[in-house]
């Protein structure tokens, strides 16, 4: 299992990351076009989320681990 930090954007809030199974290429070879496809205006600005990309990635890849969090809990000792 994996965590990844997903960044699509310039903006450090629109990150998110995965715990997957998936392997790096695998998680590039989706999210890669669709985010290609929002910066040359090709999608509706309201068709592109970090949802949208999970969903993707779970299309893509039915019977992988794809688990999505804004952030993590903190445990203060």
């Amino acid at each position: 299992m994996n965590i990844y930090r997903i960044n699509t954007t310039a903006y450090e809030e629109e990150d998110f990351h995965l715990m997957t199974s998936l392997t790096e290429s695998q998680i590039v070879k989706v999210i890669k076009p669709i985010v290609q496809a929002e910066r040359d205006n090709d999608i509706d600005e309201n068709f592109y989320d970090n949802d949208t990309l999970v969903e993707a990635l779970k299309r893509a890849y039915p019977k992988a681990t794809i688990e999505m969090y804004q952030e993590f809990e903190t445990i203060n000792i």
